[in-house]
């Protein structure tokens, strides 16, 4: 299975820097109270630091805001994933824990502000890129959605044989790829433009691939994309 990132992406964004790990064999049951408590600590440094009338105002939540524009997604309607995780904490919510993968990665991207997701790989059909939405795109249901909705045309999606499997960016998910208790095999992307740099992205990605491999086990590894290294093996 590759991953791959259209040469178009970086036409319209060339400054995107991304983190990917990919992991095999690992475990992703039950919760951990040390990244629960972790998490805590990060929601605690949101709410001291930040607010929600200044939160689209910061640099890591306004480049999204503008890259959302470029593509035709209107930002005060789709909100990044790292802007809507940061406004939940920011409205008083204590992030409920959903399974350890993905409290792990909305640690990482509540302490780093960045745009952090994944999918199982063992639900994925055929290869992976990040791309333009064509006009034909068939429809995804999307996490929380009740009915499927096919992506508009030149919206950024990653996709694979099936369908988008995440919709304007990192908006929201398709439910058929979400990471489960049985998640065993999987991918997680950590996502940079700038003026987020490259070290950072890679400081990220190395924390996040470390807590993983701490807390699920497996086999872990991290690769970093630009323009010049586009394209991975899973």
């Amino acid at each position: 299975m590759k991953f791959q990132i259209d040469p178009k992406i970086f036409e319209k964004f060339p400054t995107l820097t991304m983190g990917i790990v990919i992991c095999k064999n690992i475990n992703n049951t039950g919760t951990q109270e040390e990244v629960q408590q972790t998490l805590r600590i990060q929601e605690k440094n949101i709410l001291e630091n930040y607010t929600t009338e200044t939160l689209s105002q910061l640099p890591k939540i306004d480049v999204w805001r503008k890259a959302y524009s470029a593509f035709g997604a209107k930002p005060k309607d789709n909100k990044s994933s790292v802007e809507s995780l940061h406004r939940l904490v920011l409205q008083g919510t204590n992030l409920r824990h959903i399974n350890k993968l993905v409290d792990i990665y909305n640690l990482i991207s509540l302490k780093y502000m960045l745009p952090v997701g994944g999918e199982d790989m063992d639900k994925i059909e055929g290869d992976v890129s990040l791309t333009f939405a064509e006009s034909n795109e068939p429809a995804v249901l999307l996490l929380g959605d009740k009915e499927p909705r096919p992506p508009h045309e030149g919206e950024v999606i990653y996709k694979d044989d099936i369908s988008a499997i995440c919709r304007r960016w990192n908006w929201r998910e398709c439910d058929r790829t979400k990471f489960t208790e049985e998640t065993k095999n999987c991918f997680l992307i950590i996502e940079g433009l700038s003026p987020v740099t490259k070290t950072e992205i890679e400081t990220a990605t190395k924390e996040l691939k470390d807590l993983i491999q701490k807390f699920c086990g497996g086999e872990v590894s991290y690769e970093i994309l630009d323009d010049k290294n586009p394209i991975i093996t899973l």
